[in-house]
C-alpha cells in the first residue's frame, strides 16, 4: 500500500470481529466434501444479521454434505436512490468465496504472532479460503449497519478444491448481478487475475498379471512397473511459462511378495488455451500407452480424460475488471494484471457466461504447512471489498445514463 493511501474504513470493532471470525472459521474442519459445519456457521451468522440464505442441491450431486449457499442483501433505500438509474432500477454485485479447504494434515489452531496468522500445528491454516469468508461476513455486517449503494449477493461454494465442483454445479442463472468477484489468489493484494488455464484430469488404470514374486516372477506382468515407465518418460512439473503437468496420485499392488496386477495413476495438465492443453494431454496419453506396450510390461490399459474446467482471458473492456481496478486504486493499491496457473470459482462462473474477476487476497503459501496471512491483509481485503460495492454502483450508474 502506498504512503498516500486513504484511511481504512475498517474500525476497531470491525477489526476485532474480522479477526475473531477468521480464527473461528479456521478451527472448523471443512475439507472438500465435508463443508457442512463451516456452512452452518456462515448460515447462522448471516441469519443473525437478518439475511436469508438459500442452499442448492449441489452437495447431493457432487458428493458433499453441503450445497452452495447464496444470500442476498438489498441496497439501503437512501444510497440505492443515489446510485439507481433514471428508471429507479438498482444494480447488484456478487462476491464469492469457497467453504472447503484441501485435506488437513494437522488440526488447525490459529495463532497471531507479530501481526501474522499461522497454524500452531504443522499443517495448513485454511486461509484459503477462510480469509475471504471472514471478509464477506464482515462486509455483510457492515452493510446491515451502514447500508450499501447497490444490492449485494454473497455466494459460498463447496468443493472448490476438487476441480471447482461446487461452482460448476451451481446454476449461475439464479444470480441477479451483472458481474462479480472472488478473492481466491494467494498473492499480494493489488494483483488481478486476467487469465487462467484450462484444466484436464487423466486417470490411467494398468492391468498386468499377478504372480509369486520369489517363485514365479517371470509369470507376472507388473502394473506398477508399467506406471513407473510411463511417468519416467513424461516431462512433469513446469513445461513452459503457462503449462504444467503433475502426477498427483499412484496406487497399486497388494503385497510385498506379489507381482502387482493393478496400478492406477491420476495426473493433471494445465495450460493457457484449449489447444495447448489438448496437445499436452495427447502427449500424456501416448506415453501411457507406450509404457503399457513395452515388452517387459505388457499391460492392458484403460485411460479416461476429463476437461474439469475451462480457462479464460478477461477482455480489457471488462466492466468487472474496470470496477476491480478502480476499487484497488481507491484503497491505495496499484493494480497489477497477472496470469495464474491455478483455477478458481471464476473459471466456473465465466464458463456459464457470468462475468467474474479473481482478486489476490494477500494470503501466502496456500496448500502448504506454513500457510499464513497477516491481520493487515485481512483488513485491506475488507477495505477492497467495500470499495468494490461503491465502484460497481458508480459504473452501473454511468452505464444507465
Amino acid at each position: 500500500m502506498s504512503a498516500a493511501a486513504p484511511a481504512s474504513r475498517v474500525g476497531e470493532l470491525e477489526r476485532r470481529y474480522l479477526s475473531g471470525t477468521f480464527a473461528e472459521l479456521c478451527r472448523i474442519e471443512s475439507p472438500s466434501g465435508r463443508e457442512r459445519a463451516c456452512g452452518e456457521r456462515v448460515i447462522a451468522e448471516l441469519r443473525a444479521l437478518g439475511v436469508s440464505v438459500e442452499e442448492d442441491n449441489a452437495g447431493a450431486r457432487i458428493g458433499s454434505d453441503c450445497g452452495n449457499l447464496l444470500a442476498r442483501m438489498p441496497a439501503s433505500p437512501a444510497r440505492a436512490q443515489a446510485s439507481g438509474d433514471a428508471h429507479g432500477a438498482r444494480p447488484s454485485v456478487l462476491l464469492c468465496a469457497h467453504l472447503d479447504t484441501v485435506p488437513l494434515l494437522a488440526p488447525v489452531e490459529p495463532v497471531l504472532s507479530d501481526g501474522v496468522w499461522e497454524n500452531a500445528n504443522d499443517g495448513i491454516l485454511g486461509a484459503d479460503n477462510k480469509a475471504a469468508i471472514a471478509v464477506l461476513l464482515a462486509l455483510a455486517r457492515h452493510v446491515r449497519q451502514v447500508g450499501a449503494p447497490l444490492d449485494v449477493e454473497l455466494l459460498f461454494t463447496v468443493a472448490e478444491e476438487t476441480a471447482l465442483a461446487g461452482a460448476r454445479a451451481f446454476d449461475a442463472s439464479r444470480l441477479r448481478s451483472d458481474f462479480g468477484f472472488v478473492f481466491d489468489h494467494a498473492s499480494p493484494i493489488g494483483e488481478v487475475v486476467i487469465d487462467s488455464p484450462t484444466h484436464f484430469s487423466v486417470q490411467a488404470a494398468f492391468r498386468g498379471a499377478a504372480a509369486h514374486a520369489g517363485i514365479r516372477p517371470e509369470d507376472g506382468r507388473s502394473a506398477i512397473l508399467a506406471a513407473a515407465r510411463a511417468l519416467a518418460s513424461m516431462q512433469l512439473g513446469r513445461l513452459d511459462e503457462h503449462s504444467t503437468v503433475n502426477a498427483g496420485t499412484i496406487a497399486g499392488g497388494t503385497a510385498m511378495n506379489v507381482v502387482p496386477e493393478h496400478c492406477t495413476l491420476v495426473l493433471e495438465a494445465r495450460a493457457l488455451g484449449d489447444e495447448r492443453a489438448e496437445e499436452i494431454v495427447a502427449e500424456i496419453v501416448d506415453r501411457l500407452h507406450e509404457a503399457a506396450n513395452l515388452e517387459d510390461c505388457d499391460c492392458d490399459l484403460d485411460v479416461s480424460v476429463q476437461r474439469t474446467f475451462s480457462g479464460y482471458r478477461l477482455p480489457a473492456s471488462s466492466t468487472a475488471l474496470g470496477a476491480a481496478e478502480r476499487a484497488l486504486r481507491a484503497c491505495g493499491h496499484e493494480p497489477v494484471r497477472i496470469s495464474s496457473g491455478g483455477g478458481s470459482d471464476a473459471n466456473a462462473l465465466i464458463a456459464q457466461g457470468f462475468q467474474t474477476v479473481n482478486l489476490a487476497n494477500g494470503t501466502e503459501r496456500n496448500h502448504e504447512p506454513g500457510e499464513r496471512v497477516s491481520a493487515n491483509a485481512l483488513e485491506e481485503m475488507l477495505d477492497v471489498a467495500l470499495a468494490l460495492l461503491d465502484q460497481s454502483a458508480a459504473l452501473a450508474q454511468v452505464a444507465a445514463v
